[in-house]
């Protein structure tokens, strides 16, 4: 296993970045690790520091990366809902690219020998998921501001880190699981809205944007393991930027998968299209499903938990928060 001194997270503080850390922390109890926040953002965790600075804020970032020269950088921080990138344009590229190359071109110039992982996304494929089911060679054609945005950072970043360093580029499909509490993401909000059903604080009624389209969903226990793996094997990779699919290979249709969560429910429930819920034309694809078969034969990683087992620890916590929420209200 790759040994590593100092560790810096970005985007710790969210839905994947809490699983990674605590990962983390106990693969490598020795090392000095720190969380990047941005002024003003929670997400304090007692196995890291907090180093605080604004990604986008260029002067700030590099000061930071001077300061701790990281061995290893993980970069999961970014605007991650491809629904509200569509609105955010402006934020969507500071964000995503303009703070990734912050980032980036920081780590090059203090510490260029650093391992860096960038958690990119399988949407980068975008039009290319009409051809089926693809691997790392597939052509990128992103569809959306969201994708775009990933797209440049990662040409940016193997511009920047390429030859000295080590960048693992991740493109993991969509996943869920538990502790997803954003409404944003279709799942978390199917499964917020089964659990204010069942106590009675919501209509029997989920609100739903286009169920007929299919995508590749995983367990976000199986990412953190994908991206573990590739931390711990990363000075065995066979090249100085490696590009890596986190997927199962099968998609899903969303109606599919809301009425697996609906079968769960405690509850009587309609579903119901909310317009404001649908996305543009085109900028949705019918089906879209990633080959990981490069990670596997690298690392040994495989998914360990089946679809069912993603939804149930959803709807399990959904129905905690729905009882926090209730208990503070009352």
């Amino acid at each position: 296993m790759a040994a590593f001194e100092r560790i810096l997270v970005t985007g710790g503080a969210g839905f994947v970045g809490g699983h990674l850390c605590a990962a983390l922390a106990k693969a490598y109890p020795q090392a000095a690790r720190a969380i990047l926040l941005r002024p003003g953002e929670c997400g304090r965790t007692d196995a890291f520091t907090t180093a605080v600075a604004d990604l986008v804020d260029e002067t700030a970032i590099d000061a930071l990366i001077a300061r701790l020269r990281p061995d290893l950088v993980v970069h999961l921080a970014g605007q991650a809902s491809i629904g509200q990138a569509l609105h955010a344009a402006e934020l969507t590229w500071r964000v995503n690219f303009h703070g990734s190359f912050a980032l980036g071109a920081a780590v090059a110039r203090h510490c260029p020998t650093a391992t860096f992982l960038f958690a990119s996304t399988a949407a980068a494929y975008g039009a290319s998921f009409r051809d089926g089911v693809l691997n790392e060679d597939a052509p990128l054609r992103p569809v959306d501001v969201y994708s775009r945005s990933k797209v440049a950072a990662e040409s940016a970043l193997a511009d920047l880190l390429g030859p000295n360093g080590r960048l693992i580029v991740a493109r993991p499909v969509n996943h869920s699981g538990p502790g997803q509490r954003n409404r944003n993401f279709a799942l978390a909000s199917f499964a917020a809205q089964i659990a204010a059903i069942e106590t009675g604080r919501a209509a029997p009624v989920i609100k739903v944007g286009d169920l007929s389209r299919a995508r590749d969903f995983l367990d976000v226990r199986d990412v953190i393991d994908a991206y573990m793996r590739l931390i711990e094997n990363s000075r065995d990779l066979p090249a100085s930027v490696s590009i890596f699919n986190i997927a199962s290979g099968t998609a899903y249709r969303m109606e599919a998968l809301l009425e697996r969560l609906r079968r769960k429910s405690k509850a009587q429930l309609d579903i119901e299209v909310d317009p404001a819920l649908l996305r543009p034309g085109g900028s949705d694809l019918a089906s879209a499903a990633c080959d990981a078969s490069k990670i596997t034969d690298a690392t040994g990683w495989r998914p360990r938990h089946d679809i069912d087992d993603m939804l149930q620890a959803l709807l399990v916590d959904a129905r905690e928060a729905e009882a926090q929420a209730a208990q503070a209200s009352s």
